[in-house]
């Protein structure tokens, strides 16, 4: 039996999370390095995954099958394909920024203070989270997939709610409310989609006979399954609303600036980098993949509900006073692209769309762990307490600048080669849809520069006057990040490489080509 390394990179995070748990009350450090080091060796995995994993070989590689429920038929299958591959080594890059981002978050709030925070417990939910995460992009039994699709909620509802963020201006009592209703307010929408999505999954398997995806995806290429019109939508329905969910896309959204405002800074860029990456991914896995024809009939109603979301996310953001909350709407914006990228069904616009997961995950990692470190200088999360940052931390604000420049896809940097191919390949089959997706660059452009206009130019404020630049741990954080954002722009055919050839296998599942160009041909 061939080493199970699909499992190890999954078990590896968990084992950790254990580890560190287990870690006596008074060695705080000592469970921050565990913490820091079992992230490292998740990250030494995922690079193996990566190197192993062959573009052009099959679509699932590195499997894993064995009985589970036999029952039921249900089975502990793995497999990745490049889309998957992608997002693992994303999750497994992050987790170390963001565990050292958060060092000092989970320390207690006054020295000898009963409202002690378990630091020990703080670094395992993180990896607890990633290796949920990890599995659901692996697993390839639709049922194996949905309880780790819904156990990931656990972690992150008490890291929502357990470990909120200090900088707070109504003072600890209010927060503590807010964090509170922010983290049930996660858990209740999630736990809805995740129960409509359960009732999918019991009904495909009455239909299927077995939760195998590659099973079922193949008996309904061969004709041997067939799904009646409406089942086939109703199932279909069932999976995206949760998925949706996940995402977050409008109207299904309003969960994330709450959670994402309220949380720990590292805790929140779990969320909107590495968390909600499972549900993109998953309509491109399973939706796609399980139910063609009623993601075809779907599409153009899907594709309204993107571009609301893009121009939505964006206009709200203009207007936020909330550091953390203007991040969280204009995540919402750029998950609009991402959807819109899907449903386009292109090849340009899933190969940016699958591009757009990779690079929103670090250039919004990369901004709010830098806001994260701008907001614990001042104690607060309001614009309006700061004003000439870059005179007394240029780093500081030089690293805001680009981090922001990546949110609006300055082109150089990596969101602009994802965002372009998503606007191309909608262009070439719904171009009245891109028109209207084009006018949220326009506002990524305006609520980033006033972001930056606003915090880091004009007038010194005296409370920002002995403001310390990033430290050296800081900088261990951000610069890597920077790195790749640069690469990535410069340079972004390493990741393409390996998404493009499953974006082909996924519109061949939908039965999509790419609309050939109107190009009179030359006398």
């Amino acid at each position: 039996m061939s080493f199970p390394l699909l499992t190890a990179t999954a078990a590896l995070p968990a084992i950790g999370a254990v580890a560190t748990a287990a870690v006596p009350a008074a060695r705080r450090n000592a469970a921050k390095t565990l913490a820091l080091l079992f992230s490292l060796a998740t990250l030494v995995l995922a690079i193996v995954v990566l190197v192993r994993f062959d573009p052009d070989g099959d679509r699932y590689q590195l499997t894993e099958s064995h009985a589970w429920i036999a029952e039921f038929g249900v089975r502990y299958e793995l497999g990745v394909d490049g889309i998957a591959v992608a997002l693992i080594a994303l999750t497994a890059l992050l987790i170390p920024f963001i565990v050292l981002a958060g060092w000092h978050d989970a320390d207690p709030l006054e020295t000898g203070s009963k409202r002690w925070r378990p630091t020990q417990g703080f670094f395992a939910l993180i990896l607890a989270v990633e290796a949920m995460v990890i599995i659901s992009f692996e697993a390839t039994d639709v049922f194996l997939f949905y309880i780790f699709f819904e156990a990931m909620l656990i972690p992150m509802y008490f890291l929502i709610g357990g470990f909120g963020d200090r900088a707070h201006e109504h003072g600890e009592e209010t927060a503590s409310t807010q964090r509170s209703y922010a983290a049930v307010k996660f858990l209740l929408y999630n736990l809805a989609g995740g129960l409509i999505m359960l009732a999918a999954v019991i009904g495909l398997y009455v239909v299927a006979g077995n939760f195998s995806l590659t099973e079922i995806a193949e008996a309904r290429a061969s004709g041997s399954l067939d799904m009646a019109t409406n089942t086939e939508r109703w199932l279909f329905l069932g999976f995206f609303f949760a998925f949706a969910v996940k995402a977050p896309l409008w109207p299904l959204h309003t969960w994330l600036p709450n959670a994402m405002g309220e949380a720990t800074t590292p805790v929140a860029v779990l969320i909107t980098a590495v968390v909600d990456k499972v549900g993109t991914f998953a309509m491109l896995r399973f939706c796609l993949q399980l139910f063609p024809e009623a993601s075809k009939w779907a599409t153009p109603v899907i594709l309204v509900l993107a571009v609301i979301s893009i121009i939505y996310g964006a206009l709200l953001a203009v207007g936020q006073r909330d550091i953390k909350r203007l991040v969280a709407y204009a995540s919402i914006s750029h998950f609009g692209f991402i959807v819109l990228g899907i449903f386009a069904m292109t090849s340009q616009g899933q190969s940016g769309a699958t591009l757009y997961m990779v690079n929103h995950g670090i250039s919004t990692a990369a901004l709010m762990l830098v806001a994260g470190f701008l907001i614990s200088r001042r104690g607060s999360r309001l614009i309006a307490d700061y004003g000439g940052v870059q005179k007394v931390a240029p780093v500081l604000a030089g690293t805001f600048l680009i981090g922001g420049l990546a949110t609006l896809s300055l082109p150089g940097l990596a969101p602009f080669v994802s965002e372009f191919l998503v606007l191309v390949g909608t262009f070439s089959r719904y171009p009245a849809i891109g028109i209207v997706a084009t006018f949220g660059i326009v506002l990524a452009a305006l609520y980033t520069l006033v972001l930056y206009q606003r915090t880091m130019t004009g007038p010194v404020r005296p409370e920002v006057a002995a403001m310390p630049d990033l430290r050296a741990r800081e900088l261990m954080v951000v610069a890597p990040l920077i790195v790749l954002l640069i690469f990535l722009g410069v340079y972004p055919k390493p990741v393409t490489d390996i998404v493009d050839p499953a974006v082909k296998q996924t519109l061949s599942d939908v039965h999509k080509k790419d609309p050939r160009p109107e190009v009179e041909a030359a006398k």
